[in-house]
């Protein structure tokens, strides 16, 4: 399924203002909206940089009523607008950006338009002849904080995990399906970022027919089933599509040890790259069965790909005990911390894993390592995996740096979207 053509009779995309937030004063009765947060004095430098979070740090006061979710309008402690934003009381982050344009209020006319230009922009980044299977909607960095949306050939997957998004489920619906053409909506918010915003988890159909159990797509020539009511994530990792591919590429003659491997994405990836052979580690019976499935879906053969069940941690140790070793190996661990505060513990794991996993590293050999991590940031995650070597007695130099895929784009001015980053080292 291509990327949905906006319908034209609805209308235009309203202009995005490109300039600073506005400084004029505030008249509430120029929109009808009444409730007002303000800002503490000095505390309104991030959003003059469009940042599009407020921390409950930087409030002063909440004038007027609204319930979590609602729109309000967020002034310096000198009256000045700077954005219409989701209010939420039981969250650290009091408010989220929707618009820094005054004249922008964010009705559900205004919400349609936003996701029809983040639907629009993929057009050019993904060729339909190339996957089936898309983010068509990326939270923050498509100006709608909390949304995401997914689509599997004829079925869109919606994650909502913000307060914002998730009371404005209806009309967010109501513009996806109009847009898409989709046969059918899933909600799949269910991640632990929900918790933090006092939200509880939902999941279920929104709109159009019950999916089949399993869905089929494609991706650069190879086909895999995915689970998209009791998948990972929103059925399948997207992100790391191009990083797939690009691995792929390095992969012929050799012997491939993928850890954390869930449905055989980069395993398939690499047997089709030419590799001699592909052992894969997962926690999940279910979903290496399914990568097993999708092995069969492509015509591997069986003897060429191995299967474990394991702890990958402990995988590792068993593997260097055994005195196994790899030419190339895939660390994509799920994420270890959702928020900076995690980092200290995160960081330990990403040390544990790489240092065992650069220990069965063939001379010459390649390791693609990777951090879906919030709260890891790229430079830290380069500092982990290079004391990571030290400690291992192990040199490598960097041959690449990884990055998530053209449609899980990354705002400059919020470098918290940039979640996904990953190495690629040889050792020498």
């Amino acid at each position: 399924m291509s990327i949905p053509r906006r319908n034209p009779r609805r209308g235009g995309t309203r202009r995005q203002s490109a300039g600073p937030p506005q400084v004029r004063q505030f008249r509430s009765s120029e929109t009808g909206a009444t409730a007002r947060l303000i800002l503490k004095e000095g505390r309104e430098h991030s959003l003059q940089r469009r940042h599009p979070w407020v921390f409950s740090g930087a409030v002063a006061a909440l004038d007027g009523d609204v319930a979590a979710g609602g729109t309000v309008a967020v002034l310096g402690s000198d009256g000045r607008f700077f954005a219409w934003a989701a209010y939420n009381p039981h969250s650290q982050i009091r408010a989220r950006v929707w618009s820094f344009a005054q004249e922008e209020f964010p009705d559900d006319r205004w919400l349609r338009d936003r996701i029809a230009r983040a639907i629009e922009r993929r057009r050019p980044m993904i060729s339909p002849e190339g996957t089936n299977a898309l983010r068509l909607v990326h939270a923050e960095s498509d100006g709608l904080p909390g949304l995401i949306a997914d689509l599997y050939a004829d079925t869109l997957v919606l994650q909502l995990s913000t307060a914002g998004a998730d009371c404005r489920r209806e009309a967010i619906v109501a513009a996806l399906a109009d847009l898409c053409g989709c046969a059918r909506i899933v909600e799949r918010s269910d991640a632990d970022t929900r918790a933090l915003e006092g939200l509880p988890e939902r999941t279920g159909m929104l709109f159009g027919s019950m999916p089949p159990a399993e869905i089929e797509i494609r991706e650069q020539g190879l086909r895999f089933v995915v689970d998209v009511v009791g998948g990972q994530k929103t059925g399948f990792y997207l992100d790391q599509r191009d990083n797939r591919a690009r691995i792929k590429m390095h992969a012929a003659g050799r012997e491939v040890l993928n850890c954390f491997s869930f449905t055989g994405a980069f395993s398939l990836a690499c047997t089709a790259g030419g590799a001699k052979s592909v052992l894969s580690i997962d926690s999940s019976a279910t979903a290496l069965d399914l990568a097993r499935r999708n092995a069969s879906l492509n015509g591997m053969s069986a003897s060429g790909l191995e299967w474990m069940q394991a702890d990958a941690f402990q995988a590792l140790r068993t593997l260097r005990d055994q005195a196994r070793s790899f030419d190339l190996i895939v660390l994509d661990p799920p994420k270890f911390a959702p928020t900076a505060k995690h980092a200290p513990a995160a960081a330990r794991g990403y040390k544990d894993i790489n240092m065992s996993a650069m220990r069965l590293l063939r001379s010459g050999g390649l390791l693609a390592t990777f951090s879906c991590s919030s709260g890891i940031s790229e430079d830290l995650f380069h500092k982990i995996v290079a004391g990571a070597a030290a400690d291992a007695g192990v040199s490598a130099t960097l041959v690449d740096w990884f990055h998530a895929a053209p449609d899980h784009p990354s705002l400059l001015e919020f470098p918290e979207g940039t979640y996904l980053k990953g190495l690629l080292l040889r050792r020498e």
